[in-house]
């Protein structure tokens, strides 16, 4: 098979997970769709070089946060949501589920922590593959998560330190 086709199987095949961990970072569909377009034709740049890693995803993986992290940066260009009425209010928290408020509250999180919670609960990266995927040290990703932790459980309040404490906590360093 010659190299644009692995390309272009790779690409297709990766394609639904891609979009997701982008959609988490990013909290809006059109944006990651954005983001993974840049990620991935970053990957076909490199394509010689990716195909040899030992970890492809991990590869990957660290080209999208990377993207999403230079984007958050400083982005050639404003974001501006026009809408024709102000946004309704919310309905009460009990008729939510705790995906809804999960992700509104990760959306809350400032970038570089969210791209952490992501790459550590989403992705179920160790304390050591995260900061390689962030190229910081395992200091700064262990207190990156402790802030987004944190943050997440501001946000939530204490409604939600029973329902799912994997998902609100981490006490053990992998």
């Amino acid at each position: 098979m010659n190299p644009d086709d692995e390309y272009t199987a790779y690409v297709s095949g990766r394609l639904p997970w891609l979009r997701r961990v982008a959609y988490l970072l990013c909290q809006d569909w059109h944006r990651a769709d954005d983001l993974v377009q840049s990620a991935i034709t970053r990957l076909y740049v490199k394509w010689r070089r990716a195909r040899a890693a030992d970890d492809l995803d991990a590869y990957v993986r660290v080209i999208l946060v990377r993207v999403f992290l230079a984007e958050q940066r400083g982005g050639w260009f404003s974001r501006v949501r026009v809408t024709d009425a102000p946004p309704a209010a919310p309905a009460p928290r009990q008729n939510h589920d705790l995906a809804m408020d999960l992700r509104r509250a990760l959306a809350a999180v400032p970038p570089r922590q969210r791209a952490t919670l992501v790459l550590r609960f989403h992705c179920d990266l160790s304390v050591e593959q995260t900061a390689h995927v962030l190229g910081c040290s395992t200091g700064t990703v262990k207190s990156q998560t402790a802030r987004g932790l944190a943050a997440l459980r501001a946000r939530l309040g204490p409604s939600y330190s029973h329902e799912s404490p994997r998902h609100l906590t981490h006490t053990e360093e992998r």
